[in-house]
């Protein structure tokens, strides 16, 4: 089976080579799957793609007429994918529901621990000679409240670390765990009384700007915002206002809403003329990262090894339960 993989990076051929079955062929391209780019995919079964290419149904449309029949997502988050077009069309959606939920929870404990101890500042100084504590204070993790929008694999997998920090719990999820059953508590109550906010939780229409102007104006003076999920789950400009006026203390972004055009590319020697994103920037107490959160070695395995499996089974006209559409 022949198989166009989009947005492809060398770490995503080197898996492929070492996990995936032999009878799969694949096409590798760096380009991003849209419009423009789809008949890429000509003489192949299934395309595989990343959470930045675009399966809105004018690509998935073109995707059918060429006889594509799967799409295969490396990762677990799938907005990006118009499922009821797909369904429509007949083509198969499969997806990679859990991969090293700990390499994301432990990327979302760093960046809390880089913001509250200004790790990357003081790297910089010593660098530079410069010894002196002015401007690093910290704050104990012990003790404080951390509150957990979204529980499943990657929020439970942060709840864990930050219990063995002594953190307070406050969850909010609409399919709670057990394993959490006493740290629930309403949406509202976990804005007013957490430390820390730290978003896990899939973009939905539900979700889509759940921070916003209304949301973070119930939060602490000075709160502290990871968000190592989704972009679109901030509305970035009420974040900006928020972190102007200094209700936000501390901003950490593994994603960003508008990233598609920016992240997993080398930009160094072009002008970004994002103006919203080269404002958060400017802010010494925000620190973002090119979504990287997943990028650990067990993670990328698995990564290579589930996709590989979904294809196979596309393959052999079985399903084995990771299928948004079947």
């Amino acid at each position: 089976m022949k198989i166009a993989v989009f947005s492809a990076k060398k770490y995503d051929q080197d898996g492929f080579n070492q996990w995936a079955d032999a009878s799969l062929q694949f096409r590798y391209f760096d380009s991003r799957l849209n419009v423009e780019t789809v008949k890429m995919a000509a003489g192949c079964h299934a395309v595989c793609v990343f959470v930045n290419d675009d399966l809105s149904a004018a690509v998935l449309q073109q995707l059918s007429e060429m006889g594509i029949e799967m799409v295969a997502l490396r990762c677990a988050g799938f907005n990006n994918v118009d499922l009821d077009t797909a369904k429509a069309l007949g083509i198969r959606v499969a997806r990679v529901p859990a991969y090293s939920p700990e390499a994301v929870a432990e990327h979302t404990i760093a960046m809390m621990l880089t913001l509250n101890r200004k790790l990357h500042k003081a790297y910089n100084r010593v660098r530079d000679d410069n010894f002196a504590l002015d401007g690093l204070l910290g704050f104990n993790m012990h003790g404080k409240t951390v509150g957990l929008i979204g529980t499943g694999r990657i929020g439970l997998a942060t709840a864990r670390i930050l219990k063995g920090f002594g953190c307070k719990l406050l969850c909010y999820d609409i399919q709670p765990d057990a394993e959490l059953t006493e740290h629930y508590t309403t949406l509202e109550n976990l804005y007013q009384q957490s430390d820390i906010i730290s978003l896990h939780c899939p973009l939905t229409p539900q979700t889509k700007h759940l921070i916003n102007q209304h949301s973070l104006a119930q939060m602490k003076d000075g709160v502290m915002l990871i968000n190592t999920s989704r972009g679109g789950l901030i509305d970035t400009k009420a974040v900006i206002h928020s972190l102007k006026n200094r209700k936000i203390g501390y901003l950490g972004l593994d994603v960003y809403e508008q990233e598609a055009d920016i992240f997993f590319e080398n930009l160094s020697e072009q002008m970004i003329e994002d103006e919203v994103f080269k404002r958060l920037l400017t802010f010494p107490n925000v620190l973002i990262t090119g979504h990287q959160a997943f990028f650990t070695r067990e993670a990328l395995q698995q990564i290579s090894q589930i996709t590989s499996d979904n294809l196979v089974a596309f393959a052999g006209g079985q399903s084995n339960g990771n299928e948004l559409v079947n």
